[in-house]
């Protein structure tokens, strides 16, 4: 179901398995992965994750918009939760995540990659949060890691505009650790987890979980904050016209509100 799940001794390789649709995030999808991650994290054999997404065009193209144009408020805040949901277990999983991103890393696939904690891309790796653009604001985590890991003005900058970040943008603005050839991205992703895999295994948990005390109290809160908004968008034309105008693939007319 849309989630292929490999061993190589202690690092487990998650791939995102839905390349016809870019990997983009239905809630099916969303569902099989959180269960490989909560599977993943009860193993104590395995100490590093590997997370990648099937193809060459696309790590993870975002939400799936068909299922989102169909949501009211509580459908829209329902589905924000459950994105949040995912990014909250990929980033708490007591392993280490890697991503490895090849391609699109768009709206939901951005917010996916900045909840793992080492971002490495091959040179065609692509990352924006366009949500703007369809009506509603980023819903997975985006408007409260984004900020933390690139700065508040570059972080304003990509979710206001929506533009999008390249490889080597990405690399200098700190959103990816390192480029790397996209046919060795998976192998130098696999090296990297292996080498942290050799360190103390209590020693790694434990660093994670301290590093991620650096969020302070409100991080929840604003999380709890974005779903409600993410959800209130989805009772306002702005969403519709977004949604729809992407899906009709032409360009979107806003009026003011």
């Amino acid at each position: 179901m849309g989630v292929l799940i490999e061993h190589n001794g202690p690092v487990a390789i998650v791939t995102m398995d839905r390349p016809d649709a870019l990997n983009a995030f239905n809630t099916d999808q969303m569902m099989a992965m959180i269960d490989a991650f909560s599977d993943i994290g009860s193993r104590s054999g395995t100490r590093c994750i590997v997370l990648t997404g099937a193809g060459e065009k696309a790590f993870a193209a975002g939400a799936d918009i068909k299922e989102m144009s169909l949501l009211d408020s509580t459908g829209g805040t329902a589905f924000g939760r459950l994105g949040q949901r995912l990014t909250r277990t990929i980033e708490e999983v007591r392993q280490p995540v890697i991503a490895a991103v090849n391609g699109f890393a768009l709206g939901g696939g951005c917010e996916v990659a900045i909840a793992a904690d080492i971002r490495i891309a091959s040179p065609n790796a692509v990352f924006a949060q366009p949500e703007v653009s369809l009506g509603i604001p980023p819903g997975w985590g985006g408007t409260q890691r984004l900020p933390r890991l690139v700065g508040p003005g570059l972080a304003a900058e990509m979710i206001l505009t929506g533009r999008r970040v390249g490889a080597e943008e990405a690399l200098s603005i700190g959103l990816v650790n390192a480029i790397h050839p996209a046919d060795s991205l998976h192998d130098q992703a696999i090296e990297m987890a292996l080498s942290i895999s050799a360190n103390s295994p209590f020693a790694v948990r434990a660093a994670k979980l301290l590093m991620r005390m650096a969020f302070n109290e409100q991080f929840q809160s604003g999380l709890e904050t974005e779903a409600e908004w993410f959800g209130r968008a989805f009772g306002v034309s702005d969403q519709r016209e977004g949604m729809n105008a992407f899906l009709e693939k032409r360009q979107s007319t806003f009026e003011d509100s």
